[in-house]
């Protein structure tokens, strides 16, 4: 999500978010390094697609009047459901709730639960 947002915000390409992102953050192990490439690597691929799932199912919002966490928060998500058929989609939902926990503001939780929830529903059978 935080690569996400660097692009997004800082209007970089994923290049540039890939050439400073990991040198300003903590170290990781390479698994999960691994799997935050891939995922922002399927949000960027599948961005078009992603927000306009997000469009379709966030009523009365326009993704680029959502706060930009939620935003970011909601495309990491989407990609997952999207891109990595194996996790469960309670769990990515859960996952992307837990984030906006920390980093979103307390009202944001019911609406990116919503969306998600929409979303997932969506991609059933799919």
């Amino acid at each position: 999500m935080q690569m996400l947002f660097q692009a997004d915000i800082g209007k970089m390409s994923p290049d540039e978010v890939r050439s400073t992102f990991w040198m300003s953050a903590d170290p990781v192990e390479p698994e999960i390094r691994g799997f935050a490439e891939d995922l922002f690597r399927a949000a960027v691929a599948r961005q078009q697609e992603i927000d306009e799932l997000i469009a379709l199912n966030s009523k009365h919002w326009r993704i680029e009047r959502m706060p930009a966490v939620d935003r970011n928060l909601l495309r990491m998500a989407i990609a997952e459901i999207l891109a990595f058929k194996g996790t469960p989609f309670p769990i990515v939902i859960n996952e992307a709730l837990e984030i906006g926990r920390r980093y979103s503001a307390p009202e944001s939780i019911n609406f990116l639960n919503g969306v998600l929830d929409a979303v997932a529903r969506g991609q059933i059978g799919k």
